[in-house]
């Protein structure tokens, strides 16, 4: 989950992935020996051309069944804007920078809401 800073307000970055029509946290697979941190700051830059720093050993792990009724397990990093500039992809069309309540009342998906809590409230 990526943050920037605005008058020590952190703003949390939302995707909107027109395929699914949500609005949901960037992520992805893991590519055969990337570790979890490599995979966390490449998935985040394909998805949205920014480069994140992680914040200390903050991350929140998801549990939840797809649209294809699969089992799937997500770890997420918290992490700072370092840099980079958005354009639209073939996964993502936009995004979006939100205050965290206003983020977790535009996500689409109960267990991105968590993300959230767990890794700004730590709860």
């Amino acid at each position: 989950m990526v943050v920037r800073y605005v008058d020590d307000t952190p703003l949390v970055c939302l995707v909107h992935r027109p395929h699914y029509d949500d609005w949901t946290l960037p992520k992805g697979k893991i590519d055969k020996g990337e570790s979890d941190e490599d995979a966390a700051r490449r998935e985040v830059f394909e998805e949205t051309g920014i480069v994140g720093t992680l914040l200390a050993d903050r991350r929140a792990v998801t549990r939840y069944r797809d649209d294809r009724d699969r089992d799937k397990t997500v770890m997420y990093f918290l992490m700072s804007y370092t840099s980079g500039d958005f354009a639209a992809n073939q996964e993502v069309d936009k995004i979006i920078w939100l205050p965290a309540e206003e983020a977790a009342a535009r996500l689409t998906y109960e267990h991105d809401r968590s993300v959230i809590r767990q890794l700004l409230d730590g709860t």
